[in-house]
């Protein structure tokens, strides 16, 4: 007899919520399904797809909302053995039909909302030979030449499928980065990869005593888009611990609100801009927000938007990560006896590593930086990509030196939290110094009359570059030049700011251009503002 070699992947995560007959359900749009429900639907997705010719290490992509229909790709395409390709709809149209071919899809599940932006690239994806429409009925919207519609190919379909057994290595998802240069560069997990780092966050979950607790009772709803990173990996997390999940579709204020409220939502994540935009709706104030835990990552936690939640009963903190780290390195929950406002910048800092998360500071020489010294972020955990699809040369030193490189600079304070200072490309090289474009933005935007803030370094003849402070007022109110230079002042007087951090220049501007993903886009900002 042979002992069972249990492989990690992505169809076990089902064991647990089907074994312990979980009674929460999975909601979206008013439908409800339990999770014998959901599972007896990725049989019918998996036998869509294969009766469509899809097998195994066939790239299946999705252009959807936050939706159920998203998280039965999550789990059917890996399940099968095909790759799941997160298309990002965010994208300009020649750069999605880039991802697309780079990744050979060969079928795509569209939501209505997208069918033009898929009809502007369709002739540029010859590998593509299958659409399904992603409808919220069972019918296909005119004019799009598709298998069908998803609901209604499902109920069309056999309720069984002979999942294989597969490697725990082989390819379970792909994506493409959505940085501010070049083309996007794809990123790959393995069904391994992706349960590990489940794993890792229910452990860090587990270990949580004051913020960061995830368990049976918690109620969940991304507020990432499901396309960006796994939806920072929840949606696996919550499936596995048969939580109640709640997916809100395109996201509108109102409506996100209004789920939190009827729902019972106790646990989101999101960008910065996404939860200023649900602070700001008209809406916001008549609503409880006060059981409600929203972890921050994608940009700096600033400490205007800090404080603005706090405010509202917010349970916030932050979290860090990037694509190519699956992408959850660091957590900011709070170690015994921090209080006061050692807390607050504990909650802001990019927090403590995860479990089996190794997370060095370096110098160029690849030497570590002590703490208070900031250096580059570098990383080896169980759940990095091992390189980027087909690209050589930026594999090579993504991964120089047997650590994935970060890009990001940052550093450990005595307490073992990480601090992020900037990017490498956004640090502000000031007559030889640097100076964190971060902490100027987190100071900024705790003062009256701010919505957002960016600060980017500028070209100066004397100086090689100097910080130019950007802001949107929030509506109806004003903001001067002088308030700012006031607190700028301030924080320098008290040791909090470098005194070379003064900015010569404060504009007030109507909006702050973003990435696909939210978060501040800096080299359009520069372009835009750097001249001039």
């Amino acid at each position: 007899m042979t002992a069972y070699d249990y492989p990690l992947t992505i169809g076990k995560l089902l064991v647990t919520p089907i074994a312990q007959k979980s009674a929460a359900p999975i909601v979206h749009r008013g439908r409800r399904f339990s999770y014998s429900e959901f599972v007896s639907r990725l049989h019918r997705l998996a036998n869509v797809l294969a009766g469509a010719g899809i097998g195994a290490g066939d790239r299946v992509g999705v252009l959807d909302w936050d939706s159920h229909r998203y998280l039965e790709g999550y789990f059917a395409v890996p399940m099968m053995g095909a790759v799941l390709m997160m298309a990002n709809p965010r994208l300009a149209p020649e750069q999605l039909a880039y991802t697309l071919n780079h990744a050979g899809v060969k079928a795509l599940l569209v939501h209505p909302d997208f069918i033009p932006l898929f009809q502007a690239v369709r002739d540029h994806v010859p590998s593509i030979k299958t659409v399904i429409a992603m409808s919220e009925d069972h019918r296909a919207p005119e004019g799009l030449c598709c298998l069908g519609a998803y609901e209604a190919l499902l109920e069309q379909a056999a309720p069984h499928f002979d999942f294989p057994e597969l490697d725990e290595r082989s390819t379970a998802t792909t994506f493409y980065t959505t940085g501010t240069t070049g083309l996007p560069k794809g990123v790959y997990f393995s069904h391994r990869q992706l349960v590990l780092h489940t794993l890792t966050l229910l452990s860090n979950s587990a270990l949580a005593s004051r913020n960061g607790r995830v368990d049976r009772e918690t109620v969940y709803m991304p507020l990432t888009p499901m396309f960006h990173v796994h939806a920072w990996g929840f949606p696996f997390v919550a499936t596995l611990g048969g939580l109640k999940q709640v997916y809100p579709g395109r996201y509108i204020p109102a409506e996100i609100l209004r789920l939190i409220a009827e729902e019972g939502v106790t646990f989101s994540h999101c960008v910065p801009t996404i939860l200023q935009m649900l602070l700001s709706a008209p809406e916001s104030a008549r609503y409880d927000l006060s059981r409600w835990q929203v972890v921050i990552g994608g940009s700096a936690l600033p400490r205007g938007l800090y404080e603005a939640a706090r405010a509202r009963g917010i349970e916030i903190y932050t979290g860090y990560g990037l694509s190519e780290t699956c992408p959850v390195l660091t957590v900011a929950q709070l170690k015994p006896g921090i209080e006061g406002e050692a807390e607050a910048a504990a909650r802001i800092s990019a927090g403590l590593p995860v479990g089996l998360a190794e997370i060095r500071t370096v110098d160029e020489a690849m030497r570590d930086t002590p703490p208070g010294v900031p250096g580059e972020i570098v990383a080896r955990t169980p759940s990095l990509t091992p390189a980027y699809a087909g690209e050589t040369e930026a594999s090579q030193a993504l991964w120089r030196g047997g650590w994935l490189h970060t890009g990001d600079v940052g550093y450990f304070d005595e307490e073992g939290y990480l601090h992020i200072t900037d990017r490498i490309k956004d640090v502000i090289k000031s007559g030889g110094e640097w100076i964190s474009s971060l902490a100027i933005e987190s100071l900024v935007s705790a003062q009256p009359g701010v919505a957002e803030v960016a600060v980017v370094g500028v070209p100066d003849p004397r100086w090689g570059e100097r910080p130019l402070v950007l802001i949107v007022p929030k509506p109806g109110e004003t903001v001067d030049d002088s308030q700012i230079r006031e607190a700028i002042g301030l924080a320098i007087n008290e040791g909090r700011l470098p005194r070379y951090a003064m900015p010569e220049h404060v504009r007030i501007v109507e909006e702050l251009p973003k990435t696909s993903v939210g978060k501040l886009d800096k080299k359009t900002i520069r372009a835009r503002y750097g001249v001039g």
